[in-house]
């Protein structure tokens, strides 16, 4: 039976128990800041920045949400290393990409409990997510490691994120993934252009996330749910962009 050790969530603990396996992540950024204490509605503090201040968060001021732990949006390499000195291991090392900054705890946990029929191990590169709405300011790189035993029944790996995953077949090597959607930073006062034609200071479908969002002046915005991986994109009444933030 595989083990793993142990770091996981509550509930991929659970689920690792029931598979004889358990995780390891290391975060390459530190963990977010506390909220700030409560206070007065208007006053400094409990979500609202003091005046003339500039904050990073995109949105209404206060405008905070419970964290969530989701996938982070890109899996960009995985690369798995065998051990020579006892107990011989192997070390799965994966790279990714968040959203924005504010994310924190980065790890892999397996997809699902138990022996897949094509005896894939399938890991999700999960993060915990920003309490607020960050303005497009670039992807950020994070990592995790997960730990097997080397009689573990599995011949390759499959690492899954947000908008991609990446599968290798074996269980030693490296693979890799090349992002190509446009990470936001600097996209403000650049046209939207839905089909193109493509060029200098024009954005198109084809050069960003999957799932983004544009919001036209005459829009409205329809439901509550924040998804700190979706890209939103304000529009002014002649397609310029104006603002490009993550939920």
């Amino acid at each position: 039976m595989t083990r793993i050790v142990p770091k996981l969530c509550a509930m991929a603990a659970f689920i690792a128990l029931a598979a004889g396996m358990v995780g390891v992540a290391v975060a390459q950024q530190p963990a977010a800041a506390p909220p700030a204490p409560a206070g007065p509605a208007g006053a400094p503090g409990a979500g609202n920045p003091q005046p003339g201040a500039e904050s990073d968060a995109a949105g209404p001021a206060g405008a905070t949400r419970p964290s969530l732990v989701m996938p982070l949006l890109y899996v960009s390499s995985v690369e798995v290393l065998a051990t020579s000195a006892d107990p011989k291991l192997y070390l799965v090392r994966v790279t990714g990409l968040a959203s924005s900054p504010g994310w924190s705890n980065p790890e892999l946990v397996p997809f699902y409990y138990g022996k897949s029929a094509d005896n894939m191990l399938d890991l999700q590169f999960i993060a915990t997510s920003p309490e607020q709405s960050q303005k497009a300011d670039g992807f950020q790189p994070m990592s995790a490691t997960f730990t097997l035993e080397a009689n573990n029944p599995y011949k390759g790996i499959r690492v899954r994120a947000g908008a991609n995953a990446i599968e290798m077949d074996k269980m030693t090597g490296i693979v890799q993934a090349q992002i190509k959607a446009h990470d936001g930073k600097d996209m403000v006062g650049k046209k939207y252009a839905e089909k193109g034609p493509a060029g200098a200071g024009v954005v198109t479908d084809a050069d960003l996330p999957h799932g983004f969002r544009t919001i036209m002046p005459t829009h409205g915005v329809a439901g509550i749910t924040h998804n700190p991986n979706r890209l939103n994109l304000i529009l002014d009444d002649k397609s310029m962009i104006v603002m490009a933030f993550w939920e």
